[in-house]
Formats: structure tokens, C-alpha cells, sequence
């Protein structure tokens, strides 16, 4: 008889069998391909750009000389192969390049630029969270059977309303009715608390008013589930019904949804810091592009695109978490 394996190997063994190691493995697999897709993608971005993008930066008139020792620094002389392979080494080293217009390191500026971001996307995101949840099962609630038709038409009326404006056009209007018309808050920079007020509810208002509408659905049909039926026949307060049964359930495939919305929260940080003035990785990839400076745009669009798979990923792992019987073992 063959002795038996040592419990550390069984222990291996079991866990490697187990779904959460498939789980674990398929999804990290597809973050790490979808983060050398984005690699390779902003790579490309500036070898697309039709001309020469250091004289397009530097301008028509620029000496040749200077033109060709910029050249040289970004590492724009050599086979592409050999700089895609800089590219890719550089990065694993923490480095991004060096800003052509501002003459220093992008890897700088995207630190001294990025906790301004945090500063308003963080508050954003989690104030979306709060809003939108409890709105959402709320409305829910009381319109469910078809009661309250007046109420339904006006919760989709607003949302729909809130949920199409862009967040461009929504951050002007609140300049003009908080900062100009009623001069309650500051119009632009960061001077205060009373600053960062308008730039997040101009990142809230659109992804939140989207997102209730979903958890209003996804209530609905939580609540029409055979386990709320027994809930209310066992005459459960609904306090627990609704927290400790129906909660659970809608985050499943809301989050899902909610993380598409969480990942566009990034993209309107461009629009809304350009409107205020706000000193974060959004103005500085608009004076980027104004600039023609690539680098700093290629660093931006990294920073962008990582933040937005990583949200991807930390949604997969809380939808998991939230429903591993069908998650875990379905995907």
C-alpha cells in the first residue's frame, strides 16, 4: 500500500482542486492580459500619431538639433521592437518617461497630480454607493405591484433626466447656479472645503441617478423571489426582510453593472477637473493633448486604464464573494 502524501502536499492539493483557485486563476489571467493589451496599446499610441511627435511638440520652428537630441532621450531613434522592450522594462521599474514640455519625469508628475483626483473621485464613489442604494430599494418598495404609479413616473422621469446629463454639461450648470448666480462655493481651484462640494456632485449626480434606476429593477425582481414570499409568510419585521434578504441579492448583479459606472466615474474626472480648474491627472491630460506632449499622455492613460481594470476586477472578486455559488463555480 502507498504511504500516504504528507498533509502540507494534501493541503496544496485540495486548494489548487478547489473553485476558488480556477476563480483566481481565470481572473487574474485576464487582468494580466488586459493590462498588456493597455500596455501595448499606449505604446502605440504615440509611433500612430501621423508626423514626428517631438516636433510636433517642440514646434515647426525648433532647431533641428534640439529635435533630434529630444529624440534621442524618449529613445525614438531605435528599432520599435527595442523600444517597445525600453517601454515594457521601464514600467516594471516604475518609469514613465520624461514629460517633453515640463522637462521632467511623467512618473513626478502623475504623483503630485493624482491625490487631487483620489480627493474628489473617492468621496464621488462612495457617496454614489450611499445614494444610489438606498434610493434605489426605496423606490422600489414603494411602487412595487404597481402601486403608486405617480411616484414610478417620477422616479424615472428624474433619473432618466439626471442619468443622460454629461457631466460636462452638469459641472457648467452648477458653476452657474452655485458659484455665479448664487455665490455659495468657490468657482474653481482648490481653496477650501467648501471647493471640493461642486466637483463631486458633478462626478455623483449622473452615475448615481444610473445606478438607482438599476437597483430599483433589481429589487423588484428580488422581491418578487419565492424566499421574500416565505419571509413575509414567517412575518419577518421588514427591516430584516429587506437588509438581511433582498440586500444581498440585488448587489449581485447590480455591482456588475455598478462597476461599468464606477469605471466611467474615471473618465468624467477629465471633463469636471478641466471645469474647475482642478489641479489633478484630468487638467493635466487636457494641457497634455494641448501641448502635444505624449508622454505625459501615454503615463495618464495608463494610470486611467489600470484604475478602470482594477475596478473590473475588484467587482468580479465582490460579486464572487457575494454570490459564490453561481459566480465561483458558473464562470
Amino acid at each position: 500500500m502507498a504511504a500516504a502524501a504528507p498533509r502540507p502536499l494534501r493541503l496544496l492539493r485540495a486548494a489548487v482542486r478547489s473553485p476558488w483557485c480556477g476563480f483566481a486563476l481565470r481572473r487574474t489571467w485576464r487582468l494580466v492580459v488586459s493590462l498588456a493589451a493597455l500596455v501595448t496599446a499606449a505604446f502605440a499610441m504615440i509611433h500612430l500619431i501621423p508626423g514626428d511627435p517631438v516636433r510636433a511638440a517642440l514646434g515647426t520652428t525648433a532647431d533641428p538639433t534640439l529635435v533630434a537630441a529630444r529624440r534621442h532621450a524618449l529613445g525614438l531613434d531605435q528599432p520599435l521592437l527595442h523600444q517597445y522592450g525600453d517601454f515594457v522594462g521601464h514600467l516594471l521599474q516604475g518609469r514613465l518617461g520624461d514629460s517633453i514640455g515640463a522637462q521632467m519625469p511623467v512618473s513626478q508628475i502623475i504623483a503630485t497630480r493624482l491625490p487631487a483626483t483620489l480627493e474628489i473621485a473617492v468621496p464621488a464613489f462612495w457617496l454614489i454607493l450611499l445614494l444610489a442604494i438606498p434610493v434605489g430599494m426605496t423606490a422600489a418598495v414603494l411602487t412595487k405591484d404597481g402601486r403608486r404609479r405617480r411616484g414610478e413616473l417620477a422616479f424615472t422621469t428624474v433619473t432618466g433626466v439626471l442619468g443622460a446629463v454629461p457631466e460636462f454639461l452638469l459641472a457648467v450648470g452648477l458653476v452657474a447656479a452655485f458659484a455665479v448666480a448664487l455665490p455659495v462655493f468657490p468657482v474653481a481651484s482648490q481653496s477650501g472645503p467648501a471647493s471640493y462640494v461642486l466637483p463631486v456632485l458633478a462626478l455623483t449626480v449622473v452615475p448615481a441617478a444610473t445606478l438607482s434606476r438599476i437597483v430599483r429593477v433589481e429589487t423588484l425582481r428580488v422581491l418578487g423571489e419565492d424566499y421574500m414570499r416565505t419571509a413575509r409568510a414567517k412575518r419577518l419585521p421588514a427591516r430584516l426582510r429587506y437588509l438581511r434578504h433582498a440586500l444581498p441579492n440585488l448587489l449581485t448583479s447590480s455591482l456588475t453593472l455598478g462597476g461599468l459606472l464606477f469605471s466611467s466615474l474615471l473618465a468624467g474626472t477629465v471633463l469636471v477637473e478641466h471645469v474647475f480648474a482642478w489641479p489633478g491627472l484630468g487638467t493635466t491630460i487636457v494641457q497634455a493633448i494641448t501641448e502635444k506632449d505624449y508622454p505625459l499622455v501615454q503615463g495618464v492613460v495608463l494610470v486611467y486604464g489600470t484604475a478602470a481594470l482594477l475596478i473590473t476586477f475588484a467587482v468580479d472578486v465582490a460579486v464572487a464573494v457575494a454570490d459564490p455559488q453561481s459566480t465561483v463555480r458558473g464562470s
